[in-house]
């Protein structure tokens, strides 16, 4: 018979959030397990409940006097949302702080927090690494790595200021859906910092354990297969999985790509740059930052514009402009909510523009909204806003956008992980009409091609580099 395992949260859990909470307390030493771990990862895709899954956690940590302070890092975007889902659920006494302001403002609120209750601290990676004596003296017991991906590249300041304080705390908690974002490679630091006993702490040791070198120059890892079921095995003895698919009844997806024509002038333009920029790779040192350095000039203009050196913007079509009009038009002959991604600022500016005049009330969060809360609220509440505009790298984590169930991506950025967390504001619980994804797919460019790799969770840098040391354009699409 299985132990009762008393949960202090407001909320009935899903099966799945209790299933996830046990496996924890197993792995942490709470409930017999002949597996123990210091660490462990909640897989979980989005929607399936990490955050509440963690609050459950350290309640539990808590009133069994295990931890007396969180430490939470997580993207800036999204400190709101633990305060919010504190709130919401916890039912035992805490004190929470999300560190703001300058390193010195952040200094003065670590100081301050102390007490008999849970004292908890929030903080984004970036401040992270910065504060990173002060959070080792800040002496945390659980620390929780909300959307762990951000901590993939192992040599970069944030994941090694996360991997020090890994090191000290008692227990950690690694929140992910995407765990591998593009290679197996990106599991090591990742786990590093929740157990360095699972794949050890050099990562050379690990690469040369589980990869081989290969392709120009020997610098692309290329994982072993032979070593899968060591792999997973191991990465799974600490790690709790569950899909949307597996734990909740969402709605279904259907997917739709509108194939836009580029007005000649502007496709003959576009093929110029192509031609330039394929050219230029000629002349220099060929890199994936080199590569997608180019491929970003090719985005802007099938979005409409053309930026030169000076960082001044020029207008060169509207094709997609106008493909986004007919859809507006058709979507509120249906009385439907309308959600809108875009990558590039101009991009956001002409649609922002072309709803105002066609006079549709919308909501809008991209880089540099400070009340994205209100934005969201007005979207989900007010009848009279129709449509969110959102830009995927500002709008993607932490927010509930089911007044819609339609999403237009009017562009794309190359990173898989944006696009998922993206795609998963509208199809999530609470959602009650099937789910519509509509692409803006400018014919002939490279729209296909990026479009391609995220839905394949391709390394699109690589497989750039690779077409171009083959012989292959890059920036061309290949057919079918």
């Amino acid at each position: 018979m299985k132990e009762i395992l008393k949960i202090p949260i407001k909320a009935n859990l899903y099966q799945h959030q209790q299933n996830a909470c046990r496996f924890s307390c197993e792995r942490f030493g709470i409930l017999p397990s002949d597996v123990h771990s210091n660490g462990v990862a909640l897989l979980m895709e989005m929607s399936c409940g990490k955050t509440i899954t963690s609050i459950a956690i350290a309640g539990i940590l808590h009133q069994h006097r295990h931890i007396k302070k969180i430490l939470i890092t997580a993207p800036l975007s999204i400190l709101g949302v633990w305060e919010q889902e504190f709130a919401r659920f916890a039912d035992f006494p805490y004190q929470l702080t999300i560190l703001k302001g300058s390193s010195s403002q952040k200094k003065e609120q670590l100081k301050k927090l102390h007490g008999n209750v849970l004292q908890i601290a929030v903080v984004n990676y970036e401040s992270a690494w910065r504060l990173e004596k002060e959070l080792i003296a800040f002496d945390a017991d659980l620390i929780i790595c909300d959307e762990a991906h951000k901590i993939k590249e192992n040599r970069n300041s944030q994941s090694k200021a996360m991997h020090h304080l890994g090191d000290k705390a008692r227990y950690k908690l690694l929140l992910t859906g995407t765990l591998i974002t593009n290679k197996e490679i990106d599991v090591f630091s990742q786990y590093r910092f929740l157990n360095s006993e699972i794949f050890g702490t050099s990562f050379y040791v690990f690469r040369n354990r589980y990869f081989d070198m290969c392709g120009y120059g020997n610098h692309i890892p290329v994982f072993k297969k032979q070593m899968m079921d060591d792999f997973l095995q191991k990465m799974h003895s600490i790690a709790y999985r569950v899909t949307k698919a597996e734990c909740l009844d969402l709605p279904e997806i259907t997917e739709e790509i509108r194939a836009i024509e580029l007005e000649p002038k502007s496709m003959k333009l576009y093929k110029q740059l192509e031609k330039d920029s394929f050219a230029e790779l000629a002349d220099s040192e060929v890199s994936a930052v080199n590569v997608l350095t180019k491929m970003l000039r090719l985005s802007q203009m099938t979005g409409g514009h053309l930026t030169d050196d000076e960082g001044d913007t020029t207008s060169v079509s509207t094709a997609k402009l106008d493909a986004l009009s007919d859809i507006l038009d058709t979507m509120f002959a249906e009385d439907k909510k309308l959600v809108i991604m875009a990558r590039f600022v101009p991009e956001l500016n002409d649609i922002q523009k072309l709803l105002e005049k066609k006079n549709i009330g919308y909501a809008s969060v991209r880089g540099g909204i400070s009340d994205r809360a209100e934005e969201i609220r007005k979207f989900q509440n007010d009848a009279d806003c129709r449509v969110f505009v959102g830009q995927i790298a500002a709008a993607g984590l932490g927010i509930t956008l089911t007044a819609a169930s339609t999403m237009v991506f009017y562009s794309l950025d190359y990173s898989m992980s944006n696009f998922e967390q993206a795609k998963a504001r509208i199809h999530r619980v609470s959602q009650t009409e099937n789910c519509l994804y509509i692409y803006l797919i400018a014919k002939n460019t490279v729209d296909a091609k990026i479009l391609r790799s995220l839905r394949d969770k391709v390394d699109l840098a690589r497989t750039l580099v690779d077409d171009y040391r083959n012989g292959i354009n890059p920036f061309q699409e290949k057919e079918d």
